[in-house]
């Protein structure tokens, strides 16, 4: 299993990073500065996805560990295009959650580059084999590196990481929480373009709420470009 050097959950640096991947200059990446309401409405629409950046912690493993043993027997329906991949690279959750964000959305368009040939190749593959297929993919393991470069800390001094992105997204009518460290997709209930902002904020409340004594919480929102 190889290291990546860690993103940092810079918006302009992760912005970026999508357009170098090949991703239309139409989307970005933003902060979404707070889950009330009001705050929520700062966000540009449409919003495509969110991606929470979070801390690694007892609580959340112990979580994780409770939903695979009470579903990993359920023979969930999920859709055939749904884009999901296993993370088998240390330090890549940023670069998978930014993947789950665009690929599970057509409006985003990716015109081109490493992530239109990542997507192309590994279309027909197992979640499983996705995973493989980045761990193996020195073009995108360049392009990582390089975008993790420019973030404002010295990500070289951060290996040991103990923060983890993950991405929230509305697929045919239902929020998907897609996470490469776990087995399988997570299915938070249904929801629908107009309110999956809030439907997405709601969950991020949850993973605040069962590790309160944690701060160390960052969401961001894949959206289209302000001018």
């Amino acid at each position: 299993m190889s290291t990546w050097t860690p993103l940092e959950s810079n918006p302009d640096v992760l912005t970026k990073y999508i357009h170098k991947l090949g991703v239309s200059p139409a989307w970005s990446v933003t902060d979404v500065m707070g889950l009330d309401e009001d705050m929520l409405a700062f966000i540009p629409r449409p919003v495509k996805a969110f991606i929470l950046l979070f801390p690694c912690s007892e609580v959340y493993e112990k979580h994780r560990a409770e939903e695979h043993e009470r579903i990993k027997d359920v023979k969930e329906q999920h859709p055939e295009d749904l884009f999901y991949m296993r993370q088998f690279t240390h330090n890549a959750c940023g670069t998978v959650a930014l993947i789950h964000s665009v690929a599970n959305n057509k409006e985003v368009d990716v015109t081109g580059g490493v992530l239109k040939k990542f997507l192309e190749k590994t279309a027909a593959l197992s979640p499983e084999e996705r995973g493989n297929a980045l761990e193996h993919d020195t073009e995108f393991t360049a392009d990582h590196q390089a975008l993790a470069q420019e973030g404002q800390t010295n990500a070289e001094e951060h290996e040991n990481v103990i923060h983890h992105f993950i991405a929230l997204v509305n697929k045919e009518g239902t929020l998907y929480e897609l996470d490469g460290r776990k087995s399988f997709p997570i299915k938070h209930g249904k929801t629908t373009e107009e309110t999956f902002v809030n439907d997405a904020a709601k969950v991020c409340k949850e993973f605040m709420a069962r590790d309160p004594t944690e701060v160390r919480f960052t969401v961001l929102a894949l959206t289209a470009a302000q001018d």
